[in-house]
């Protein structure tokens, strides 16, 4: 009997073990050592845009591509592998079950072998809450910044890839009732260590901006991201059908069907021609109110077309082709815009404010630095050059992995920043 009840809870493991995820595969089982061109493709939602798409695989360099998501299945197998033109070795997708597969060493050895990773569509707190804090972030990170893959996704997988994020943990969130109340619980604006692309570390994604809806909800997001940071925030949206493409360079192709469709990628900021860019009432339960002599967000608007030759820059959020300035703005709840012109200004303005009172000490130091100030502080390490290397909330953080030399070290509050030269010994 004992031996009859072992083999029945060993099969009942094994089975909610295999329940974990699902693997679907297609192509060829050999893992090939190619080197991939690097990138992020961010997709608004609905069918993608099978251009877009081949420039996603295109930068595969014919390599693995591993689709990772939470509910559906293999549709993206075939479209992938054959559906485009593109030669790739093979394409699995891996359906997370549930939060257990996170620790699958099987999930670990496909994303460190992968050339490219896709996030599917679907509700984006399935994947924060499956993954965030545990080995697939890391992973996907490393894959990232050591083997410079191509990452990418649609809908909700476009939805997680910014450095902030709205995480929908309680469900969505319309802009009636985020404009009519900022600090809403449905407002769920995040920015813990998920997923780490450098570019994009000051931005927060919007899809599905087809809808009317969307736009007032993402200035609000900005507005709290300003009372979180004190950053001049950022913010990329699309219209369904339509995809931002961003290359190693920090350029952004857009592609869409326009004129023939309204497929449009938008770019926002806050304007940094203010040089105190706060709402005028940021307040829980009351109206926002985002005026600033109308100016308070500068954004750019682009037509994708068929070959993505409409682009923006994203090391200076200036340079631009194809599209439209705007200014956004908001008065009492009410989200309203105008023709513009681009920030004439520096976008990466830092704010040096009295208020903000942070010592770093050891400094120099050989190892760690230590944080002291009020209240909560955003660090973020660059080099010389003007590259991010980390961001962090904490006040100790490790600098021993990094080269000796000089960084530099800004550090933000909701009063303002202020930046400092740090030597690592």
């Amino acid at each position: 009997m004992k031996i009859i009840f072992s083999f029945i809870a060993l099969t009942l493991l094994l089975n909610c073990k295999a329940q974990s995820y699902t693997s679907y595969f297609t192509g060829d089982t050999s893992d090939v050592q190619v080197q991939a061109q690097g990138g992020i493709c961010l997709m608004g939602g609905a069918s993608e845009d099978d251009n877009a798409m081949v420039w996603f695989l295109n930068r595969v360099n014919a390599g693995d591509v591993l689709v990772l998501r939470a509910s559906g299945s293999d549709g993206y197998n075939n479209y992938f592998y054959s559906g485009l033109g593109v030669s790739i070795n093979s394409v699995e997708t891996i359906v997370f079950n549930n939060a257990s597969a996170a620790n699958d060493p099987y999930v670990h050895q496909r994303i460190e072998r992968a050339e490219a990773i896709w996030f599917a569509g679907g509700d984006q707190w399935d994947y924060i809450s499956y993954w965030r804090g545990t080995a697939i972030d890391s992973l996907i990170n490393i894959a990232i910044q050591d083997r410079n893959i191509v990452i990418g996704g649609t809908s909700a997988g476009m939805a997680i890839q910014g450095g902030y994020y709205f995480s929908a943990e309680n469900g969505t969130v319309t802009s009636n009732t985020a404009l009519s109340n900022p600090y809403d619980l449905d407002v769920t604006v995040d920015s813990g260590s998920f997923l780490k692309n450098d570019i994009l570390h000051d931005v927060i994604t919007d899809t599905h901006y087809d809808n009317p809806d969307r736009k007032g909800r993402q200035i609000v997001f900005l507005s709290r991201m300003w009372e979180m940071d004190g950053i001049y925030a950022k913010g990329i949206a699309c219209d369904e059908y339509t995809a931002v493409c961003i290359d190693t360079n920090g350029i952004a192709s857009v592609f869409g069907e326009y004129p023939t469709y309204d497929d449009f990628a938008y770019f926002l900021q806050v304007n940094c021609e203010n040089l105190n860019p706060s709402p005028e009432n940021l307040n829980n339960g009351q109206p926002l109110t985002w005026d600033l002599n109308q100016s308070a967000i500068k954004v750019y608007r682009i037509g994708g077309n068929t070959t993505g030759s409409n682009s923006f820059d994203l090391n200076d959020w200036k340079t631009a082709s194809g599209g439209d300035w705007y200014n956004w703005y908001v008065q009492n709840g009410a989200l309203a815009e105008q023709s513009s012109q681009a920030p004439n200004c520096n976008v990466n303005t830092i704010i040096e404010s009295d208020e903000v009172e942070v010592e770093v000490y050891p400094n120099p130091t050989e190892d760690y630095i230590n944080i002291e100030c009020e209240g909560e502080v955003r660090c973020e390490i660059y080099s010389l050059e003007g590259r991010l290397i980390l961001s962090s909330r904490d006040k100790r953080i490790f600098l021993g992995s990094l080269e000796k030399g000089t960084y530099l070290i800004k550090l933000s509050q909701k009063s303002g920043s202020s930046t400092q030269k740090v030597q690592l010994y």
